[in-house]
């Protein structure tokens, strides 16, 4: 139903068929990931026009899964035959195809409470987060995710659910992730920005899991949606999951930050370099490594260059489905400390959104950390209220 309304859109009138190209477009197979038998994520080149885009969906045989069509990120995913997919690589008007992979989030069972206080204290072990009241008040943060649990009272109503495209039909948070990331960047209680108003965008299910065509209609619809929202100080964008390199998913985070809104990303969970893992080796992303309550570098966060800054991962206390709370840790932890710093320096005007990643890292504590890789940003986050 999602793709026969927005082809509803698309003009009616017929074009001529695509000229063919000098070399087939590539395909790309995402390393080392779990991948979906005969689906594929078809990007078209950003000159393509609506029509065109259009008759390249047409001249398939399956409905289209899901369609984009923002100003960064063109094409549509969709079942392909070995002939509908040859036929495409030899269609001018695609960049290239890349075959869906499954998704999945970054987080682990533990119990602790720590993490906020440590944004606003030059040493550990503190238990008071000090901050401006400004709160990100009149900011919005997208929480690109499992869902929200949205009449959790932590949330003081500023909660919305916005959109699915996990596939389940179920408008709700089932897993509790993307509850606790949201609580992490804006509960009342375990909030860094306390007054940003949250919204719901799934794209994992009940078992954290998702696909990266699912995970692409997502964040095309975050870099649409946000002109639409109500959000004076600006935006905020909080991807707490991961799978194999792919460009696709990288090219969808470019659109996003194109867009004029803030991303950040969780680095990843396998102790290796984060230009394995998508989105975080996207560098136009805030790419967020995590760190212990010891200020240690945490032992299962990824690392490397491509690591903009550091933040608490480990043993995070937050929101949780049920009315409840949860501690849980991973860079899925550490990723929303940065998005709700985001969204609290946006309230306070310290920067715009394009340098937002740049001042965060240089508001940040140099040098804190211990048991940090070589090449990676020895940097943790900082609201610059340190005493």
């Amino acid at each position: 139903m999602r793709t026969a309304t927005a082809l509803a859109l698309l003009p009616l009138a017929l074009a001529a068929p695509p000229s063919r190209r000098d070399a087939p477009a590539r395909v790309v197979k995402p390393r080392g990931a779990q991948l979906v038998d005969g689906k594929y994520i078809v990007k078209m080149k950003g000159s393509v026009t609506t029509e065109s885009l259009h008759n390249s969906i047409q001249a398939i045989s399956s409905d289209a899964d899901f369609v984009y069509n923002n100003n960064d990120f063109k094409g549509f995913a969709s079942s392909l035959s070995a002939e509908e997919l040859e036929a495409l690589r030899n269609n001018d008007n695609v960049d290239y195809i890349e075959q869906d992979a499954v998704v999945t989030i970054k987080a682990t069972q533990e119990n602790a409470d720590w993490g906020l206080a440590r944004l606003s204290n030059s040493k550990p072990g503190s238990t008071t987060y000090t901050y401006d009241d400004s709160a990100g008040e009149g900011t919005c943060a997208y929480v690109i995710d499992t869902g929200i649990e949205v009449d959790h009272e932590e949330f003081e109503g500023r909660a919305k659910w916005l959109a699915n495209y996990a596939g389940d039909g179920d408008d709700t948070d089932g897993n509790g992730h993307g509850t606790h990331v949201s609580g992490t960047i804006g509960s009342k209680t375990y909030g860094v920005a306390k007054k940003t108003n949250l919204f719901a965008v799934k794209v994992l299910d009940a078992s954290g899991s998702g696909t990266n065509s699912g995970v692409i209609a997502g964040m095309d619809f975050v870099a649409q949606d946000a002109a639409s929202q109500d959000c004076p100080k600006g935006v905020v964008v909080n991807m707490s999951l991961g799978g194999s390199t792919s460009s696709a998913v990288n090219d969808a985070a470019a659109s996003i930050v194109n867009a004029g809104l803030f991303l950040a990303v969780a680095a990843g969970n396998e102790a290796a370099d984060a230009s394995t893992s998508s989105p975080a080796s996207e560098p136009s992303a805030c790419t967020v490594g995590a760190t212990t309550k010891d200020d240690e570098f945490a032992e299962y966060s990824n690392y490397g260059s491509l690591v903009d800054v550091l933040a608490p991962g480990t043993d995070i206390e937050s929101t949780w489905i049920g009315g409840t709370t949860n501690t849980i840790s991973g860079t899925s932890m550490a990723s929303p400390h940065i998005a709700g710093l985001g969204a609290y320096f946006l309230g306070l005007d310290a920067s715009p959104v394009a340098d937002l990643c740049d001042y965060i890292a240089k508001t940040a504590l140099s040098g804190a950390i211990s048991g940090v890789p070589s090449g990676t940003a020895n940097s943790l986050a900082n609201n610059g209220q340190s005493s």
